[in-house]
């Protein structure tokens, strides 16, 4: 429904004055034409406020109605006219008592033409306005417009809303700080892995250049442009004797530590190699052990090698296994396996069994080092010796005070000129090389008669001990292994006394199962005459010269049996 003032609607009469600023139609109240005033009825008009009841004939003067008693008597003031939107235009009443007509929008009807005016005017509102082209106000009116506080409205958020993005700024501000906080841990990490990496590089390229690891920056290559001469390489060497103090029989070894090269070796020496003895006889390496000792027996490696060794290091089996259990075990490549020799029966499980990387005891060490299968060569049993020894240095401390206390807390009895202390540090010095890879083992190849071979010369001889091979001349006297077969002992020292006396070199070789007869055995045939010699020499028949197999080291092997008769000699 549409509020329009038109016409014939109620008693007003409105027209049409103008459009506002936005464009509305203003209307304005049509004033109803001027009527005389009515007299109105005064019921008290005889008895009112007026009446004499005295008649004194004069009627007093009527005061005006005063509804709501506010003691203001006579004429009434003009009642300023209605104005809905408080524009402040009020309007005196007309003169004679009567008000203005009721103007609705502020206005006073008048009867002439109203002129369009620039302040607020009535509208009826959805009134749509003309096509005419609105009233344009003035651009400065328009900047000095009033905007007062109350034609603004301010927006609360409500306070969950407010503590919900406090919340969430104060996540992302922890989140942020967390990764900040990671990133630079990170980066920390990664500065200290360079700078512990840069000091490993520095420490290990200087480790190098002291131990002269360095080719580049080595200060015998850097001088002589050449490696230095075999012969002229300094070398510290030690003879090691392993006792059996059970089974009998010794294993011997050379333990070499070249100070020019930075390396060491253990040169594994057979108990056939022949020696010379105190006597200028010819001798066997195991023999000069049980009979000329450790001095004597290191003078005679020293003639036969060219070698210069420092000190003897006596090495009992029991030693050994005390060595091993300080150093808290090894790890070897075993290559059988082993009994154990305090079984009680024959099908009980072997000590120590074949395998790569077996961790071994210091009693199973020392079953494996001087374990020989029957039948076997003694080779095979020294190699296993120098397996052990390898693996001992491998695990003992490089440290020189802790060597030392490891030799001292052994309790061995060190033969002069060697001392612990030296014992120690010249095991130190050998565990380091072992630790770094700079280790191994030679064998020293030896012939069936004792002698080095050109190979053992060149190989061994030289390049490792830096010596010069000199056996024995082996047309300087026949040699003769005997072994008492006899069952009486005394008659190996009487048959050496004989063999001595008649210009043969003696070589004992040990005793064997009891024998009705004697044999003289000879290998090949330009000794079957030498074989004839020592037969008669001993007071044997000829009928015991047979050709077979000799023990090592010998040209001419005697087993004296029951027959023998030293007197006859």
């Amino acid at each position: 429904m549409n509020d329009r003032y038109d016409a014939g609607y109620g008693d007003d009469q409105y027209e049409l004055v103008g459009y506002d600023e936005y464009g509305r139609p203003v209307y304005r109240r049509v004033p109803p034409q001027q009527q005389p005033p009515q007299q109105s009825y005064d019921p008290y008009a005889q008895q009112g406020y007026g009446y004499d009841p005295y008649a004194t004939g004069r009627q007093q003067p009527v005061p005006p109605y005063d509804p709501y008693d506010t003691g203001v008597t006579g004429q009434q003031p003009p009642t300023p006219a209605y104005d809905p939107y408080g524009t402040g235009t009020h309007h005196q009443q007309q003169a004679g008592g009567h008000s203005a007509p009721y103007d609705p929008y502020g206005r006073t009807a008048t009867s002439g033409q109203q002129h369009r005016v620039a302040e607020q005017t009535a509208y009826i509102p959805h009134q749509a306005g003309p096509v005419e082209d609105p009233v344009v106000q003035d651009p400065q009116e328009r900047g000095e417009r009033d905007y007062r506080t109350e034609q603004f409205a301010f927006v609360e958020e409500p306070d969950s809303d407010s503590e919900d993005v406090i919340d969430w700024l104060k996540f992302t501000e922890n989140r942020t700080e967390r990764r900040e906080e990671a990133r630079r841990r990170a980066r920390a990490r990664v500065i200290a892995l360079v700078v512990v990496l840069a000091v490993a590089a520095a420490g290990g390229v200087g480790y190098l250049w002291y131990a002269g690891k360095l080719p580049a920056l080595s200060s015998s290559d850097s001088k002589q442009g050449t490696p230095t001469a075999v012969g002229a390489q300094k070398r510290d060497v030690i003879v090691v004797h392993l006792h059996n103090t059970k089974k009998g029989g010794t294993s011997t070894a050379l333990l070499v530590d070249n100070t020019t090269t930075n390396r060491g070796t253990t040169v594994l020496l057979p108990n056939s190699l022949a020696l010379t003895g105190d006597d200028g006889t010819t001798t066997t390496l195991a023999k000069s052990v049980d009979d000329d000792g450790s001095s004597g027996t290191r003078d005679a490696i020293d003639t036969v090698l060219g070698t210069e060794i420092q000190g003897t290091w006596r090495l009992d089996t029991p030693y050994l296994q005390n060595l091993v259990d300080l150093v808290g075990n090894i790890e070897v490549d075993t290559d059988t396996d082993v009994p154990d020799p305090d079984a009680k029966s024959k099908g009980a499980a072997p000590l120590v069994r074949k395998g790569e990387d077996q961790t071994l005891s210091g009693k199973m060490a020392v079953a494996y080092a001087t374990y020989s299968a029957s039948g076997e060569a003694q080779n095979a049993q020294l190699e296993r010796f120098g397996q052990v020894m390898q693996a001992t240095l491998r695990k003992l401390t490089s440290d020189t005070q802790g060597a030392t206390t490891t030799v001292q807390t052994l309790g061995m009895i060190i033969e002069p000129p060697l001392t612990d202390k030296d014992l120690g540090a010249f095991l130190a010095k050998l565990a380091d090389l072992a630790k770094g890879g700079d280790y191994k083992t030679a064998l020293l190849p030896v012939q069936t008669d004792g002698t080095l071979s050109a190979q053992a010369s060149a190989s061994v001889v030289k390049d490792v001990l830096g010596g010069t091979a000199k056996s024995p001349d082996k047309d300087a006297a026949v040699r003769v292994s005997v072994r008492n077969a006899s069952g009486v002992k005394g008659n190996t020292d009487k048959a050496r006394v004989v063999l001595l006396n008649g210009g043969f070199t003696f070589l004992e070789g040990g005793s064997a199962s009891t024998a009705a007869t004697s044999k003289v055995v000879y290998t090949d045939a330009a000794d079957k005459d030498n074989a004839t010699e020592v037969a008669k020499t001993l007071g044997l028949s000829s009928t015991a010269v047979t050709k077979g197999d000799v023990s090592a080291n010998a040209d001419v092997s005697v087993v004296l049996g029951q027959d023998y008769e030293p007197s006859s000699s």
